[in-house]
This record gives structure tokens, C-alpha cells and sequence, in this order.
């Protein structure tokens, strides 16, 4: 007789390894996006009723996506400016098969930025719902 349990978590982990891809996905576009000032990129993998959001600025700074998208589109990318690719995926949690949290770092202009990204599967497609970051010091 089989383990009901060893199945149940075999499945599991079977089932989490498509959903886990797919918010890669997201990630990695995200990150290209924020690379390249890429808007219409952005727009693709940030939820119409996404927030941005950052305690840095004081009053903290909170805008919607057409707001951050226009903001993303006026500034001269990284690329352009010749800048090394920095940006990296720390980890990815799911809380469930429609909710995902990830943590990724990047660096624009010599500012080292830690986002903590909320995502959402919406209409069968996962999207950024809330992006909440900390500026981190300059470096290399």
C-alpha cells in the first residue's frame, strides 16, 4: 500500500515547480524592465491596481502603476548609461497557489536597491501587485 503522504508531497512538489517558473518569469522580466527603463516591459508584469511604494522619501512615497510607469519611462536606463548588470533573485515564497512574495536586489545609477515584490495570479497570469523598497548604499 502506498503512503497517502509521500504522494500528497510528491504531487506538491510537482505542482509548485510550474508556478515557481512562472514567477521567475515575472521576476526576471521585472528586472529587465527596471534595467532597461523598459514602461510597456513593466506594464506587462505590474498589476493595473499595483502600488509602489518606499519609506525612504520623507513623506513616504506611494504611487499607482500609471504614475511609476510614466517615472520609469522618463529615466535614462542603466543600460544605456553602460551601466554592469546587477540584479539578482534572493527568494521565493508562495502562501498559496495565487499568492507569491519574492526579495530581489538590484542597482540603478550606483544605488543598491532591495525590493520585497507581493505578487498575485490573476485571470490565470501572475503580476506584481505591491512593490515596497529600501535604497541601500552606494557601491559597486
Amino acid at each position: 500500500m502506498t503512503n497517502p503522504n509521500h504522494i500528497a508531497a510528491h504531487e506538491r512538489t510537482a505542482h509548485e515547480a510550474q508556478p515557481l517558473a512562472e514567477v521567475t518569469e515575472v521576476l526576471q522580466q521585472y528586472l529587465d524592465a527596471l534595467y532597461y527603463s523598459d514602461a510597456d516591459r513593466m506594464s506587462q508584469v505590474f498589476h493595473n491596481s499595483g502600488v509602489y511604494a518606499t519609506a525612504d522619501a520623507e513623506p513616504v512615497l506611494i504611487r499607482d502603476k500609471p504614475t511609476y510607469l510614466a517615472v520609469l519611462a522618463q529615466r535614462e536606463s542603466p543600460a544605456t548609461r553602460g551601466e554592469p548588470r546587477r540584479d539578482h533573485i534572493d527568494r521565493v515564497d508562495f502562501a498559496g497557489a495565487n499568492t507569491a512574495r519574492a526579495q530581489v536586489r538590484c542597482a540603478i545609477s550606483g544605488t543598491n536597491f532591495m525590493d520585497y515584490l507581493t505578487l498575485i495570479r490573476d485571470a490565470g497570469r501572475w503580476q506584481i501587485i505591491a512593490k515596497v523598497f529600501q535604497m541601500g548604499a552606494k557601491g559597486d
